[in-house]
C-alpha cells in the first residue's frame, strides 16, 4: 500500500513537471523537474528492489525480468542525476 501511495505520488510530480513544461514558464519547469527527478529516481530503484523482493529468488535470475528493471532504474537515474544533486539545485533555485 506504501509502494503504490508513492507511485501515485511520483505520477502527480510528473505530470505537474509535463504541465509547467507545457505553459512555458521557465522557473516553475526548472523547479518542477528538479523535484520530480528527485522523486521519481529513488522511487524507481525503490520499486524495483520490492518487485525482487517480492518475486524472492527467481526476482534475480533470467527466467524473470524484474532484475532487469532493477538494472534500467540504477542506470536511468544515474545517467538523468542522482537525487542529490537535484535536491541541491532545487534548494538554491527556491533559496534555502
Amino acid at each position: 500500500a506504501d509502494l503504490y501511495t508513492n507511485v501515485e505520488g511520483a505520477g502527480a510530480t510528473a505530470r505537474y513537471a509535463a504541465g509547467a513544461l507545457a505553459l512555458g514558464d521557465a522557473r516553475e519547469t526548472e523547479i518542477a523537474t528538479h523535484v520530480a527527478a528527485a522523486y521519481c529516481g529513488d522511487l524507481a530503484v525503490t520499486a524495483a528492489e520490492e518487485a525482487v523482493q517480492l518475486h524472492g529468488g527467481i526476482g534475480m535470475t533470467w527466467e524473470h525480468p524484474a532484475h532487469l528493471y532493477l538494472k534500467r532504474a540504477k542506470a536511468d537515474q544515474i545517467a538523468y542525476g542522482l537525487p542529490g544533486l537535484h535536491r541541491d539545485r532545487l534548494g538554491a533555485l527556491v533559496d534555502i
